[in-house]
């Protein structure tokens, strides 16, 4: 006789089925990723008690239709291997609920921040309107110069494509120390910082999904191009 999981085996099962989506499906690293920011926002922001229930609902929303979008696509791969239109259909409403929900989190979220960044923002397109662009654009060369010399010099891969180390991670995460360094001590440094932060990882997370790039290329072009702009701000700001 079988026997009945207990209360710590049901939450273990759980947490498996959370770790396997986040592990398997991008869309859902890509949606846990906008939630920290939207959560790291709210901190930043200081929104009262029921516009953090409204994000906290809409976040968990999104979050719940994408697993159930990823049972639902795992049960018909399992019950069909040829191609059937009620299984395609089946798929194309369960991704319809996720795009739903995630339109009504994006609603939700700009009703709950629109006021909170509409004076801030000013103050920011000010802040970037006069940052140095010239430094940011040296920044930015200096960084694809870097890399094409340590590709030559390794003799892996091409300039575009390949090697050690990533050329779209050491510009994804030199724009990130640029876009840090302009800002300085603006209001809200650290949360737009972040916001970077997080769309720089994405990029490098795309060359290794992508099979281009291996962890420790993608890592060592990371690092690269943050260190270059920031000695590019040291130096010359």
């Amino acid at each position: 006789m079988r026997r009945t999981p207990s209360i710590f085996d049901s939450f273990n099962f759980a947490l498996e089925g959370i770790i396997h989506v986040l592990r398997t499906q991008r869309n859902m690293r890509i949606h846990f990723a906008a939630a920290a920011a939207v959560l790291l926002g709210a901190i930043a922001t200081g929104v009262d008690r029921f516009e953090l229930i409204a994000l906290l609902l809409s976040i968990s929303f999104v979050l719940i239709t994408e697993m159930v979008n990823t049972a639902v696509e795992a049960s018909i791969d399992v019950a069909t291997t040829s191609f059937d239109p009620l299984a395609k259909l089946a798929k194309d409403i369960a991704a319809g609920a996720v795009l739903i929900a995630t339109v009504n989190a994006v609603a939700v979220g700009y009703l709950v921040f629109s006021d909170q960044f509409a004076n801030r923002s000013s103050r920011l397109i000010d802040r970037l309107r006069d940052a140095p662009a010239e430094l940011t654009l040296i920044a930015l060369v200096l960084t694809i110069i870097v890399v094409v010399a340590f590709k030559a010099y390794t003799g892996r891969g091409t300039p575009l494509r390949g090697g050690l180390p990533s050329g779209h991670a050491a510009i994804a995460f030199g724009g990130w120390m640029a876009v840090t360094a302009i800002l300085g001590d603006f209001e809200h440094w650290f949360l737009i910082s972040s916001l970077t932060f997080i769309m720089a990882l994405l990029v490098a997370q795309t060359r290794i999904e992508a099979g281009v790039h291996s962890f420790t290329e993608v890592a060592f072009g990371g690092i690269l191009g943050a260190l270059v702009a920031l000695v590019v701000f040291q130096v010359l700001a």
